[in-house]
């Protein structure tokens, strides 16, 4: 038999005001994702293992663009450089030696 997980938080901590813009829009994206990331941050640091990093990895991501004002459809500044692997020349002009 499993038992249920249960997440607390303390009620003298500010976090607290994360109930209250969910309880607002119930449909803020922001608020859905800052409360997984706050629930698989404790499981991180209880010793659990996340079965999807990457998705965790995403929403840090969108979390940190939000938090700078980040445009989510803004391109990225690599954006215009070719993939790796196509025109890669070294310092001498030549291409990079291919790798099997």
């Amino acid at each position: 038999m499993l038992s249920k997980k249960t997440m607390e938080i303390n009620p003298e901590n500010p976090i607290k005001e994360l109930r209250k813009s969910g309880d607002a829009d119930k449909n803020d994206k922001s608020v859905k994702d800052l409360v997984l990331l706050l629930f698989k941050t404790a499981l991180l640091t209880s010793g659990f293992s996340l079965d999807e990093p990457n998705t965790f990895g995403n929403k840090i991501h969108r979390m940190l663009k939000l938090g700078l004002s980040i445009d989510e459809d803004a391109r990225d500044a690599d954006a215009d450089m070719p993939p790796l692997g196509e025109g890669d020349v070294d310092a001498e002009g030549s291409k990079m030696e291919e790798v099997d």
